[in-house]
C-alpha cells in the first residue's frame, strides 16, 4: 500500500494542462500520539484551484512545486491516536490531492452522515456554500424586492447565491452559458429570469430580463458580459465581487476596449457600492454559516447539483473541464474507491 499523490509539476502558462501535474507514490504516514490518519474518498474540484497553481491572480498563496495540489476533501479515519476521533469517523479536511493524510485534529471537522450526504461538506455545506453565503450575507444589506443578478449562476457558488437571493426576497436573474444551463436556472432553481451570455441575442436578453435595472450584483465571472450588465446599475446598486473565473488563467492585461473609465463614471454618478472578500480571511463566520445553511439544505430549500467522476487519477483532467467549456456547472467531485 502507498500514499498516491498528485503534485504540482509546473506553473501553468495560461490554462492548466495535464503536464502541469505528476502522480507519485509515497509511504503512508503513521499517526503519533494526538494524531489521526484518514483516507480521502471525495475530492472537491473548484475553479480557484487554478489560482493555487500560480501564474494567475488570486487571494490564495500559490502552492510549491512538488507539493500535492490543494483542496477540500472528505475522508474516513483509518487510525486514531486522538481522543476525539475513532476509526470509521467521516471527516472533512483541506488535505488536497492525496489518498492519505495526518491531522492533529485542529484542521479537520467530524461529519454526521445522518444529517446530510457527506458530499455536501464539499458543496452547499462546505467552502462552496460558505462562499455564496458570505457574499450574500456579510457585505451588503440587500433591499427585498430589488433585482439581483448572479453571474456564473449555474455553478456551485452562483446557484447557491441565487437561491439565497430568492430566500431573501429578491427578484433574481441568473447568467450562464448555453441553453441547458439557462433552463436549469429557471426550471430547477426557480429563478425569475435567465440570460445566456453565449447567445447571439444576449443584449436583447439582458434588456428583457432587466426592465427595472440592477439593484444587487453577485459577480463570479468577469469577462465580456460585465460591460453589458454594468449599464443597468441602478442608483445605490450593491455589487459583491466573489470571483472572476474568466481571468483566472490570464497573466497579462486584456486587449480591446478599456471599459474602466465608463465603470468609474457609473460608480460615481450612480453611487454603486462594490465590496470584495476572500475566504481565507473570513473563516471565523463558518459556524454561523452552518447554523443557517444546514437546515436549508436538509429541508430542500437550497437545491444543489453534483457531478461525480470516479478515479483518483482523474483529478487533473476534471479540473481542466472547469475552464474548457465542457463542465455541466454542477458541483464537481472526484470519487476514489
Amino acid at each position: 500500500m502507498s500514499n498516491r499523490q498528485i503534485i504540482l509539476a509546473a506553473r501553468p502558462d495560461g490554462m492548466a494542462r495535464l503536464s502541469d501535474f505528476n502522480v507519485v507514490d509515497t509511504d503512508i504516514p503513521s499517526p503519533k500520539d494526538g494524531e489521526v490518519l484518514f483516507r480521502n474518498r471525495l475530492f472537491s474540484v473548484d475553479p480557484y484551484q487554478r489560482n493555487l497553481m500560480g501564474n494567475g491572480s488570486s487571494e490564495w498563496p500559490a502552492i510549491n512545486i512538488g507539493d500535492p495540489m490543494g483542496g477540500p476533501t472528505v475522508g474516513v479515519v483509518e487510525q486514531s491516536r486522538h481522543p476525539d476521533f475513532a476509526v470509521g469517523d467521516p471527516v472533512q479536511s483541506w488535505s488536497g490531492w492525496q489518498r492519505y493524510a495526518l491531522s492533529d485534529g485542529s484542521d479537520i471537522r467530524k461529519l454526521d452522515p445522518d444529517a446530510a450526504p457527506l458530499s455536501t461538506a464539499l458543496g452547499p455545506l462546505g467552502l462552496t456554500g460558505f462562499t455564496a453565503w458570505y457574499g450574500m450575507t456579510k457585505l451588503h444589506a440587500f433591499k427585498p424586492g430589488g433585482t439581483l443578478v448572479v453571474t456564473g449562476a449555474a455553478g456551485a457558488v452562483g446557484s447557491t447565491a441565487a437561491q439565497l437571493g430568492k430566500l431573501r426576497g429578491l427578484r433574481v436573474v441568473g447568467v450562464a452559458g448555453g441553453p441547458a444551463k439557462v433552463a436549469r436556472l429557471t426550471d430547477e432553481l426557480g429563478l425569475d429570469a435567465a440570460i445566456d451570455y453565449k447567445a447571439a441575442d444576449v443584449e436583447d436578453q439582458v434588456r428583457r430580463a432587466l426592465p427595472d435595472g440592477i439593484d444587487a450584483f453577485f459577480e463570479n465571472v468577469g469577462g465580456p458580459i460585465f460591460p453589458v450588465l454594468m449599464e443597468y446599475f441602478n442608483t445605490d446598486a450593491k455589487m459583491t465581487l466573489c470571483g472572476t473565473i474568466a481571468d483566472y488563467s490570464e497573466t497579462e492585461l486584456p486587449t480591446g476596449t478599456n471599459y474602466l473609465p465608463r465603470l468609474i463614471t457609473l460608480i460615481h454618478y450612480r453611487f454603486v457600492s462594490i465590496k470584495a472578500f476572500a475566504i481565507p480571511y473570513v473563516l471565523d463566520s463558518f459556524p454561523e454559516f452552518l447554523a443557517e445553511m444546514a437546515p436549508l439544505v436538509r429541508d430542500g430549500r437550497i437545491r444543489y447539483g453534483e457531478e461525480f467522476i470516479d478515479g483518483f487519477d482523474a483529478l487533473p483532467a476534471a479540473l481542466i473541464t472547469l475552464f474548457d467549456g465542457t463542465h455541466s456547472g454542477r458541483k464537481l467531485i472526484v470519487r476514489d474507491s
